[in-house]
Order: C-alpha cells, then structure tokens, then sequence
C-alpha cells in the first residue's frame, strides 16, 4: 500500500514521538516497540512526567487547610489544575467538576450517590450493547439494590447504536436515567452524543456520558452534549493513572448525598452528625490524588497544543489505512463500523485464531495490541464470539507502524490458520 498516494497527514507524528520517552524503547535488540494499545492506556510524555516530578521534588504536601508554604503551594497548585481541566471541557463552574480515580469510580460514585437516591423499585435505566463493563455493572448493582431494571438499547448489523430502537425504547420505558457511552472500547463507534441527550432529557431522563474514549481523541464540549453527568479518565489521554474526572450539574450535584465519608468532605462533625462540605470537596473525601491531578492538567495541556481536531483527523486516516489492510487479508472479520463511523480503534477475529496467540505473534515482533473481551463481555455475546483483539491508534502513532501492524496479523494467520487452496 502507497501511503504517499493519500491526503497529506493531519499531524507529523515524528514531530511528538521524541517526547514520549518509552517510544524510543526497544522491546529486544532490533525489535522496537509499536505501541497499538492506547484505548487501554496512552502513554504520557514527558511534559507530564517533569510536572509530577516537580510537585514531589518541589512542594508536595496535602492540600488543603495546611497553613505552611507546601501545603499552600500545592493547593493552589492542586485547583489550578482543577481550572484547566475545567477550561478543556468549557465547564464554567469549576466546582461542577469533581476529581476522582477514574471514569469507573465516578459512575460508581453516580450510582451510589444520585442513583441510590432517586431511583426506585420498578424504574428502569437505559444503556446501550456497546457499553464498557464500567457504564454497566455499577446499574446492575443498583438495581440489586432497588429492584430498578436496566435495558440495553441494541445496535445495527454494521456495530451502530439504532436510533430507532432507541427513541422507541424512551417511549415505552421512560426510563430514569440514560447511560451511554460517547465512543465504544471495542467498535470504536462513536455515538452522537448530543442528539442522544436531547433525546433522553425530552423523554424526562436524567443523563450520564461515559466519555473516556472521547475526552482523548475530538474536542468535548460538556455544554454542547448538555449531559447532566460527563465521565472520563486521566490515564486514557496522556495522565496518569489514579485520576478521573466527573462532571456534573450543580444542581444535582448540591441535591446529592455524600458517596464516601471522613476528612475533607465535611463542613462540620459533631457526635450526633455531620454537615457536608460544599462543591466539589463534598464528593472528595479524603487525600486525593494531588500529584496525579496535577499531572493531569498537564497532559490536558499538551494534548490541547497537539489539537483536538487535528488528532481526530489523523486517528480517522490511520484508522483509514488499517481498515484498508485489514480488509487484504483473508479470513480477518473487522468488528465495528466503517472508519468515518469510529474512533481510532479497530477490533477484529481472525477464523480459527484465538486472539490471545495473535497477540502473543504480534508482541514477539514489538507490536503491543489487547487480546480478550476488552471488559465488554455482553458485547461480544451479541457478536458471538468470546474474544477479540483491538489495535487503538493516537497521534504519536504512525502509517508505518499500522502497516507493520497489518503485516504481522497476516502473517499471525498464515501460521496458526492459512486458508487451504481451493482443488
């Protein structure tokens, strides 16, 4: 395939590489590493690991009611990046914006919080079939604990949420809340998220946005999807691990009850109660992730020079070439659909091949890829097979990598099942 017939890239990808550390390496003498499994984790550059290094060599201290020059200096260093994660998103009120461990751990928080409040025996909470195991079982868990239901909204043959379907299951269910993700982990289809909300909040639905496979790839605005709850997490967009984000409407937030107790959540303890704190400390107990947030806002920095709107465009082209090259090789199912449909993912079966030896062929030649059910186990019932492997591309990704990936899935097949000639 001729890489140079196609239209100029949106992003030199060589020009970010050198920042990223761990790029460079190699996994053995000659056999460097192709990292394609970015839906799972990115890798940060060094921007962000500078930025954690500062804060432990420099001022680290908890946050928040310490009257010495550290504690000071990392508070305001600590809502600082509150601010700028807050700007990304385009979030006015800051304190609509709630620091948490991650997009799992703010659902959860969602669940248990608004959800153990509000919902009630006999309701029902509408997610889709593409859902991550995060935006699914947290509901389930509510619903063992109220007797709520939880519906699926199905998808079209090509892996696209059904419109149709899904208006249709808003009329006869109204259901309470809507839980949807804005990009699927595993088809890489990316929802219209707006139109979905507008949708559910017509038909009285409270609203929440897994958006942990958006946030990384396109730019979000939080006020143009309009959602009441948006999710996403630091590790999936060059952060660290351990920080997440939920944002949510102050007015829903102000009504909900405190998700953990003990320190910095309170306004005041006495020993026949408490007074909670205001937002966002309320939903913040404890020490949080100081170091991690901070590192956070920088990888949010970063990603925001490269550009939003120019990493969705080249994700779009590499996603473009690997559809292309997958679809040479006999016997490779593409799940998911067309790439002007989907975020930079790509998931496949090969016929007779078990994801997890294609995986094991592909890093014996230093590509990192993701074998299994990618937590997204009714999915993959719905497609019918147990297991699939996903390459997911970012900007410091490549064509010559993607090829190269391609490359080693054809050759994964001829080894473990090449198709017998026809007599």
């Amino acid at each position: 395939m001729n890489t140079t017939e196609r239209s100029p890239l949106a992003i030199d990808a060589a020009a970010y590489r050198q920042d990223f550390p761990i790029l460079s390496r190699q996994l053995r003498e000659g056999v460097p590493l192709v990292y394609l499994d970015n839906a799972a984790s990115t890798q940060r550059p060094q921007a962000v690991i500078d930025a954690m290094d500062a804060c432990y060599e420099g001022y680290y201290a908890n946050v928040h009611r310490g009257i010495h020059t550290l504690s000071e200096e990392s508070t305001q260093q600590y809502e600082d990046a509150r601010l700028r994660v807050a700007r990304f998103l385009s979030v006015v009120n800051e304190c609509e914006l709630i620091f948490t461990p991650g997009t799992t751990a703010a659902i959860n928080l969602v669940a248990r919080s608004w959800g153990d409040a509000n919902i009630k025996s006999g309701d029902v909470i509408l997610t889709t079939m593409m859902e991550h195991h995060a935006n699914i079982v947290p509901w389930q868990q509510l619903a063992q604990r109220t007797g709520c239901r939880v519906e699926f909204a199905p998808l079209t043959e090509d892996g696209r949420l059904c419109i149709e379907s899904f208006d249709r299951r808003l009329a006869d269910l109204q259901p309470k809340l809507v839980a949807v993700t804005a990009a699927s982990n595993v088809l890489g289809t990316i929802n219209p998220v707006a139109e979905l909300v507008a949708k559910a909040r017509d038909a009285g639905a409270v609203t929440l946005v897994d958006a942990a496979q958006a946030v990384p790839h396109a730019k979000v605005d939080v006020n143009r999807w309009n959602a009441d709850f948006v999710t996403f997490s630091g590790h999936k967009v060059c952060g660290p691990t351990g920080i997440g984000v939920l944002h949510g409407k102050q007015q829903l937030l102000d009504a909900m009850p405190p998700f953990l107790g003990g320190g910095a959540m309170i306004h005041r303890v006495t020993t026949s109660g408490f007074e909670p704190a205001g937002l966002p400390e309320k939903f913040e107990a404890g020490t949080p992730a100081i170091a991690e947030a901070i590192g956070l806002a920088a990888a949010i920095d970063y990603v925001d020079a490269v550009g939003l709107d120019r990493i969705h465009a080249y994700e779009l082209q590499l996603c473009t070439i690997a559809h292309e090259a997958l679809q040479e090789i006999e016997g490779v199912h593409i799940l998911g659909p067309a790439p002007k449909h989907k975020a930079g993912i790509v998931s496949f079966a090969i016929d007779g091949v078990h994801p997890h030896d294609i995986s094991q062929w592909l890093d014996r030649r230093g590509i990192a890829v993701r074998a299994g059910h990618h937590c997204a186990m009714p999915l993959h019932e719905l497609l019918q097979i147990s297991a699939s492997t996903r390459a997911s591309f970012y900007f410091y990704n490549t064509p010559e990598e993607v090829l190269q990936f391609a490359d080693a899935v054809r050759s994964a097949r001829d080894k473990f099942n090449r198709p017998r000639k026809r007599t």
